[in-house]
């Protein structure tokens, strides 16, 4: 491990200690070994240091939107993280090929299929870019979900740290049956991811897939 990656582990690690208190319980659910694709919700900045924090030594990597790399400091993070920059808004297949590569080398990739941070840490709908991945490599996908990290602003103004959740659900292999795989299927399928998703959180923050789930 380089100075850079061992000052950078310090200065996460630091951090979320500093600003939450995590719950990290569940995290031992996490396989040890072999490819994984670890679907999350996105609330805010937090996750990132705090999955890195709780999942070394394993080999972490996930996607962040190509504007990120404008910043120079954002850009050389992004790197020593192992970050892959995906074109939004567009079928971006070399991002998808960087995907298969991680995958293939047994590491684990991370995903939220939302697409962008809520903020306010309710599920939005997740887009169906992670079923093409799952389909592709085979690898398993493992749901974990974050919440509590949305009042993270709120508790800083008055210096209090922040209850930080997470929840791991349980492995699962992307089906996708013997039908047509076109669009309208493969929102299904990440629908079907998503709930998953849902499922692990407390209703009130399961926003666009509460009903569904509540039926289940």
């Amino acid at each position: 491990m380089s100075l850079a990656h061992r000052i950078v582990n310090g200065v996460e690690s630091s951090l979320v200690a500093l600003l939450c208190r995590v719950d990290d319980t569940q995290m031992s659910r996490v396989p040890a070994t072999g490819p994984l694709i670890l679907v999350t919700n996105h609330v805010n900045f937090l996750e990132v240091p705090v999955l890195h924090s709780r999942l070394r030594p394993r080999r972490v990597l996930g996607l962040a939107k190509a504007e990120a790399w404008k910043n120079p400091f954002l850009g050389w993070l992004f790197n020593l993280w192992g970050g892959i920059p995906v074109r939004r808004g567009e079928t971006d297949l070399g991002a998808l090929r960087q995907c298969l590569d991680v995958l293939r080398e047994g590491a684990i990739l991370v995903i939220a299929p939302e697409g962008t941070r809520s903020r306010h840490g309710c599920l939005q709908r997740g887009h169906s870019g992670v079923v093409t991945l799952a389909l592709r490599s085979g690898a398993p996908i493992l749901p974990l979900a974050f919440y509590g990290g949305e009042a993270l602003g709120h508790n800083m103004r008055r210096l209090r740290r922040t209850p930080f959740h997470i929840v791991v659900g349980e492995p699962f292999a992307l089906d996708a049956g013997n039908g047509r795989l076109n669009q309208e299927r493969r929102q299904e399928l990440a629908d079907e991811i998503m709930y998953k998703l849902a499922a692990l959180l407390p209703p009130e923050y399961r926003g666009d897939y509460a009903a569904e789930v509540s039926k289940t």
